[in-house]
């Protein structure tokens, strides 16, 4: 569905730009909570916590922008399999296969050594999705992909920012400027609006230039 797997920011402390711009500052997307079958039951809970991420397309992003916030960044996909990451497994809540994994986990918590076990590493990329009295909790469409622990990354390892258009031009400026005084982390790859359409992602794609930072 897309090269680039995104991770769109919420606001914890501060603004959604606050915290955007602390992980590109800090060169780290945190795992800050846990994810997955068994984020309530694993022995370790750290085992658990993964930074998530997802493959929706770029010219769909409004729809996790409208969930989240309009700020975010992406990396390719081989730089998150290359970490470990990987896709998360979509296993209907009742289901054969969501009762077997059950099965596994009780054994698991039972063994003498249930902290070792292997599952562990296997279980925050499993989730259940289902429908429920009241309501339903189904995120399949989000193609989530999620990688254990904090991620992170270079400045080249950075694909692409998520910024609303209103904005592009501050941003560049600001890393440029982070860049001329050598004052801390400088990202020079795309920037796109979360709410643009594939001809105006593919336009900014296709006329991104490197080339003014050669010799310097």
């Amino acid at each position: 569905m897309s090269d680039f797997l995104v991770h769109f920011v919420t606001p914890r402390q501060g603004t959604a730009y606050d915290v955007v711009m602390s992980i590109l500052w800090d060169q780290t997307l945190r795992a800050i909570n846990p994810f997955g079958i068994a984020r309530r039951t694993a022995p370790d809970p750290t085992t658990q916590r993964t930074a998530c991420l997802s493959e929706v397309p770029l010219h769909h992003l409004s729809r996790l922008a409208q969930r989240r916030s309009s700020y975010g960044l992406g990396f390719s996909k081989q730089f998150i399999l290359g970490r470990g990451g990987g896709p998360v497994w979509y296993v209907e809540t009742g289901s054969p296969s969501h009762m077997a994994i059950q099965a596994i986990i009780t054994q698991a918590l039972a063994a003498d050594d249930s902290a070792s076990q292997p599952v562990w590493s296997i279980t925050p990329f499993i989730d259940t999705p289902g429908d429920f009295p009241g309501g339903n909790y189904r995120f399949e469409w989000e193609r989530e992909r999620r990688h254990v622990g904090d991620l992170h990354f270079d400045t080249h390892d950075v694909e692409l920012l998520i910024v609303p258009a209103h904005l592009h031009g501050a941003a560049a400026g600001f890393f440029y400027g982070v860049w001329e005084e050598s004052s801390g982390p400088a990202y020079f790859c795309p920037i796109i609006d979360p709410d643009w359409s594939i001809d105006q992602v593919t336009e900014v794609f296709a006329t991104h230039d490197y080339s003014w930072m050669r010799g310097r």
